[in-house]
């Protein structure tokens, strides 16, 4: 069986780090933010790992 092609939105989308985790940016830093504090702009900014039933699921749209 071929493999799958990679979907180009989902890579967009997501990482995988080297130990197999699926990491995502955070929303709600697109636009307004000269309304946001720094605090809120700092947690905003920091990259989260996806959960595990949403990892799976990125990591077939990625073909892996």
């Amino acid at each position: 069986m071929p493999k799958m092609k990679t979907k180009t939105a989902a890579a967009k989308r997501v990482r995988i780090t080297g130990s197999g985790k699926v990491m995502h940016a955070g929303s709600a830093m697109r636009h307004n933010l000269e309304h946001k504090s720094a605090r809120k702009r700092r947690a905003l900014k920091r990259d989260d790992v996806l959960s595990t039933p949403q990892a799976k699921k990125m990591k077939g749209l990625l073909g892996r």
